[in-house]
């Protein structure tokens, strides 16, 4: 049988049936597993014979969701975590040694930041930054001790494309772990590993569970790579649990039908934001004026669901802005079936100065949104009224 797709393998890949057949699987809310008797024992601690141990370690509901992941990334293996952060984390974690040094793209996630100049730095691991405008520079950031080439494509919060098959040269040419976090663009629009990626990583609460329910983040990749990070996790205790794993498993299985109307919509709104007189500017990987608009088709599916525009009038536009929305939804979060309005500037980076906000592409006017699965007409009418307000 030829090679299954991607939708099919997102519904049918599960764990093995019980006895009593069920047609979805059954939740495994267990902490620990038993043995048949102290020869199974020794050998599932030796490690001589697959087989769960602890939920900690691995459990039934999370190797599905871990699975899935695999297969929809190409990738040869992965671990599921609590969080996406738990996810960033853990990772960088297992891999880097003090004095190893790491190379980013400077739009990354906030708490990703933080990690970067707050907490690494405690066990002399430091991170040196490009622009993303300013790929040409990387090479001349690679020092001696560099192990890991990071970025996340599209970016958070103002949906910057980097060129995947370039940081994948890069990493191969200077022996580097390139780690792509792709939590924008879901494994069901772009996969980094064909074009390089060692590792992808997924804050699974955004558009891959799509709904707000649940906390969750995996790392997967090479098999050598994701055999230190388990190793690390499985001491330290950042695993998924067995409910949200199960949750995220069922997600999967319509992720490629809500992914496809999230961009529709996301295309639309864009659109008709373009062409707004009180915006300066509209940033969609898919619109022809996106800068990277050419690298966008190269390694992307479709455009995502986030969109960044620019509203004129700077901080205080921004604020006007939210407080006059009527049906989206005011949250720090994204990827949801509902519609998510954010203004950067004054609340998720509003303790960055200016010229911090700057050099990660966020102006005072600079508004997020992540557009959902209501009638788009709906979303445009509501951005339209508290535009013009």
């Amino acid at each position: 049988m030829s090679k299954s797709h991607f939708e099919t393998d997102a519904v049918r890949t599960r764990i093995e049936k019980t006895e009593f057949l069920e047609h979805t699987s059954p939740l495994y809310l267990t902490s620990s597993f038993v043995f048949e008797d102290a020869e199974d024992m020794r050998a599932s601690f030796a490690e001589e014979k697959e087989r769960n141990i602890y939920s900690r370690f691995t459990n039934p509901n999370t190797s599905e969701f871990v699975d899935k992941i695999c297969k929809m990334e190409g990738a040869e293996s992965g671990y599921a975590f609590a969080t996406g952060m738990a996810a960033v984390f853990s990772t960088f974690a297992a891999l880097l040694n003090s004095g190893d040094h790491i190379v980013a793209a400077r739009s990354v996630f906030g708490s990703t930041h933080t990690l970067f100049t707050k907490f690494l730095p405690k066990w002399n691991i430091n991170t040196s930054y490009f622009r993303v405008d300013e790929t040409e520079k990387i090479e001349s950031l690679i020092q001696p001790d560099t192990k890991i080439l990071f970025a996340e494509t599209p970016t958070n919060p103002a949906v910057d494309i980097l060129d995947l098959e370039l940081l994948g040269e890069i990493a191969k040419k200077h022996n580097l772990i390139l780690v792509i976090d792709n939590c924008f663009a879901t494994p069901y629009l772009q996969n980094p590993i064909a074009f390089g990626a060692d590792l992808v990583i997924h804050s699974a609460t955004k558009l891959i569970d799509g709904q707000g329910r649940v906390l969750g983040g995996i790392t997967v990749g090479k098999k050598d790579l994701i055999r230190e990070i388990y190793l690390f996790s499985r001491n330290t205790g950042p695993s998924l649990s067995p409910f949200n794993a199960w949750i995220l498993s069922k997600s999967l299985e319509t992720l490629a039908v809500r992914v496809d109307r999230h961009c529709e919509n996301a295309l639309k709104v864009a659109e008709f934001l373009e062409n707004h007189p009180r915006v300066n500017w509209v940033k969609y990987p898919f619109l022809r004026s996106h800068p990277q608009y050419e690298i966008a088709k190269k390694q992307m599916k479709a455009g995502g669901s986030i969109v960044a525009f620019e509203v004129k009038g700077g901080v205080e536009a921004g604020r006007k802005f939210l407080n006059s929305i009527k049906m989206c939804s005011l949250s720090a979060n994204l990827g949801d079936t509902r519609t998510i309005v954010t203004h950067p500037a004054s609340t998720t980076h509003s303790k960055l100065s200016e010229e911090d906000r700057l050099q990660v592409s966020i102006t005072d006017g600079l508004v997020r949104v992540s557009v959902g699965l209501e009638n788009v007409a709906d979303v445009i009418a509501d951005l339209d009224q508290a535009l013009s307000s």
